[in-house]
């Protein structure tokens, strides 16, 4: 009953949100078309429901081939591939409002485990990795709830003398993949509302603890993903 009541949940609210968001999406559209290098959308083979490959759908916001530039896949803050228009676009994460195209397509949901490219699913725990895309991936997720500002963070730890790759494989990743099998283990619908009131209260907040004290059996935090630990990490360095 839950899956067919989620995916009426997505057909209904992906096709309504389209519609509502036409107006908005025609000026980026010309913007994007008549900045940067003209590109208007961004798509990238992702890991799926069931391990299936999509294609991601995104508005363009970094340069042709960033992923082989610099820092490859890893984005920190005034990242030189970014665009101008780009910026805005990803700091309100407008950005991912075309995937409402993938959710009503079905290859997602409103809510799940962020889809990733394949040579970052391979970072994952096996167990982890067992379960992730059992349910389809979401344009929100625990995961994406709690790393809301990740690209400041990994900025951060740059910043503090830190490998931003090193960063990821031993923090973010092992951390990213307790709250995915958290979220297998607590699937509801109730779960996913929840999820998706505090990410829209996260665009206005990035840094609230809200979703620790909605979801009180979250994983702890690591505390070396508190950006207060970072910085007092590097002044303890100078």
């Amino acid at each position: 009953m839950y899956n067919i009541v989620k995916r009426l949940f997505d057909i209904i609210f992906s096709v309504t949100g389209l519609l509502l968001l036409l107006p908005l999406f025609i000026p980026i559209m010309i913007l994007l078309k008549l900045t940067g290098e003209g590109e208007v959308y961004y798509r990238q083979e992702r890991v799926g429901f069931q391990y299936k490959t999509f294609g991601i759908l995104k508005f363009a916001t970094m340069l042709k081939n960033s992923a082989k530039m610099d820092s490859g896949l890893v984005t920190v803050r005034k990242d030189p591939r970014i665009t101008p228009l780009g910026g805005f676009l990803r700091r309100y994460k407008i950005n991912e409002l075309p995937q409402l195209w993938n959710v009503f397509s079905g290859e997602m949901s409103f809510v799940g485990p962020r889809p990733l490219p394949e040579s970052s699913v391979v970072k994952y725990s096996d167990v982890v990795k067992k379960i992730l895309y059992k349910n389809r991936p979401g344009i929100t997720g625990i995961g994406s709830l709690i790393f809301r500002d990740e690209e400041k963070l990994v900025t951060c730890w740059k910043n503090a003398g830190g490998e931003p790759l090193d960063y990821y494989r031993t923090y973010i990743y092992p951390y990213k993949g307790m709250l995915e099998k958290w979220y297998y283990d607590n699937i509801s619908f109730i779960t996913d509302v929840k999820i998706l009131l505090l990410t829209g209260w996260s665009i206005f907040d990035s840094h609230s603890n809200l979703p620790y004290r909605f979801f009180r059996n979250l994983p702890g935090k690591p505390k070396e993903l508190d950006e207060k630990w970072i910085l007092t990490r590097y002044e303890m360095k100078a």
